[in-house]
C-alpha cells in the first residue's frame, strides 16, 4: 500500500491528484509485476473525499464546488455542531473511494479525466492511500 500526503490551503478545494496516484499506481504495478487488475484509491476522512472528473477545463472544479455548496450551504442550521455537518454530507455525497482499472499494465483513464482530492474542511493534513490488487 502507498500513502500521499496532502496539505489543503482553504476550507473548500479540488486538488488534481492525478500524477501522484498514476506515480503511485505504477510503483506498484511494476513491483508486483501486474498486467491485469485494478487500484483503489480510499481518503480515509469524514469531511474530504475523491472523484475522477474532467480536468482539462478548471471552471468544472468551480462548478462542481458551487453546485454542492447551493444546495449544502455551510450556515443552515445543521443538528451537527461542530460547524461542518456541510462537510460531512459533502464527503458523504462524493464518495471517499475511487476503482481504476489496470489493463496491459497501466492504469486506464479516459482522455479528459483526472483524479481530484475534494477537501470540504480545511485548511487540514490529509492522507491517501493506493492499493494495487492483482488479477
Amino acid at each position: 500500500m502507498k500513502e500521499i500526503n496532502i496539505t489543503t490551503k482553504t476550507r473548500e478545494e479540488f486538488i488534481d491528484i492525478t500524477q501522484k496516484i498514476i506515480e503511485a499506481i505504477n510503483e506498484q504495478i511494476n513491483s508486483l509485476n501486474i498486467k491485469e487488475g485494478i487500484a483503489v484509491v480510499y481518503v480515509p476522512h469524514t469531511t474530504a473525499g475523491c472523484l475522477i472528473n474532467e480536468n482539462a477545463d478548471p471552471s468544472v472544479k468551480k462548478d462542481i464546488i458551487e453546485f454542492l455548496n447551493s444546495y449544502i450551504p455551510q450556515n443552515k442550521k445543521y443538528h451537527h455542531l461542530e460547524g461542518n455537518a456541510d462537510s460531512h454530507i459533502k464527503a458523504s455525497l462524493v464518495g471517499n473511494s475511487l476503482f481504476i482499472i489496470i489493463s496491459e499494465g497501466k492504469p486506464i483513464l479516459g482522455s479528459w479525466q483526472g483524479i481530484f482530492f475534494c477537501e470540504f474542511d480545511g485548511p487540514r493534513n490529509r492522507k491517501i492511500y493506493i492499493q494495487t490488487i492483482k488479477q
